[in-house]
């Protein structure tokens, strides 16, 4: 009688639940998939993810259901993503905070975003407006240095600690010496209604979370911080044009997974977001938006997150990111 190794059946199970798995890669999806955004509704993480997502939805014959999980600076809903089975039916959209400058910001991260993801998609850029509201009596950046100056501590909000608005505020306070004092808010939304509402005067928001009310004439855009003009907002100057070069911030998106997602799933999802950010009526309705759409393939996201980690390694040995 033939005796079989334990060693043997070992071998022959691994190969099984191999041949399994990239079978299951190959047939990817075959579920919902669930689109974590670590931000509060109605931002525009969530008129991204939400767009893009239904989609998807058409393309893959199976849900994309996005997910808000706000909270720490985008931090909470990462960490779900992170700690996901790496199969590729969680998946988060990340961003220039959440994924390079966040570690700067908070004393404890719950991940490392350098070893915690796998890098999906690009998503495309956005654009920070410096808000005001309407009872502050300044029509230009120069008035608004000049009143801030003559009103020590003047509140500037943002939607939250560590993201990309309280770092803007942070490099424009540092540059002009304005002496303004942050207040973070839990979203774009939250922060919106308190301006107009005249608790607080001056913002750093995401473009089209602002938009609706900067074209309804309720609040009034001074500057973008891009390195160019938005072409919703083509009368509004960039701080740079200002003088301001130092204060230039242009907020990055992208789709990651859970570290060790299997190449076959990746490419699959890289494949569906780019296809969805090309399609005409996607990309009109995100730049109507006040959005820039872009596509990209795994590897550019990888590069992108690691430069832009260094980056703000660099920078916060010579300016306070600490959140507040």
């Amino acid at each position: 009688m033939m005796r079989i190794s334990a060693k043997w059946l070992s071998t022959v199970a691994m190969l099984a639940a191999g041949l399994c798995a990239v079978a299951s890669a190959a047939d990817f999806p075959t579920r919902q998939i669930t689109f974590i955004v670590p931000y509060t509704p109605g931002g525009t993480t969530d008129i991204v993810a939400r767009t893009v997502g239904q989609k998807l939805t058409e393309r893959f014959g199976h849900p994309v259901v996005v997910e808000n999980r706000p909270g720490a600076g985008g931090n909470i809903g990462m960490e779900a993503v992170a700690k996901a089975a790496p199969d590729g039916y969680t998946i988060g959209l990340g961003a220039i905070s959440t994924n390079a400058l966040n570690p700067f910001v908070y004393p404890s991260m719950p991940f490392d975003p350098t070893k915690a993801f796998t890098g999906i998609s690009m998503l495309g850029t956005s654009t920070i407006v410096l808000d005001v509201g309407p009872r502050l009596p300044v029509d230009s950046v120069a008035q608004l240095i000049d009143y801030a100056r003559k009103h020590p501590g003047l509140g500037y909000g943002t939607p939250g600690a560590g993201t990309s608005m309280h770092l803007a505020g942070i490099m424009f306070d540092q540059l002009t010496g304005a002496g303004l004092q942050h207040v973070p808010y839990k979203g774009s939304s939250q922060a919106l209604n308190d301006m107009l509402g005249g608790h607080v005067d001056m913002l750093f928001d995401n473009l089209p979370a602002s938009l609706p009310h900067i074209k309804a004439g309720k609040i009034k855009a001074l500057a973008v911080t891009g390195s160019k003009r938005s072409p919703v907002l083509p009368d509004v100057p960039t701080l740079k044009e200002l003088g301001y070069a130092g204060a230039v911030v242009d907020p990055w998106f992208a789709v990651y997974g859970p570290a060790g997602m299997p190449p076959e799933v990746t490419r699959t999802l890289s494949a569906g977001f780019q296809w969805a950010l090309a399609l005409p009526d996607v990309r009109q309705k995100l730049e109507q938006a006040g959005f820039a759409p872009s596509g990209s393939s795994p590897e550019e996201v990888e590069k992108l997150t690691r430069s832009q980690y260094q980056t703000f390694e660099a920078l916060s040995r010579k300016v306070k990111l600490r959140a507040d």
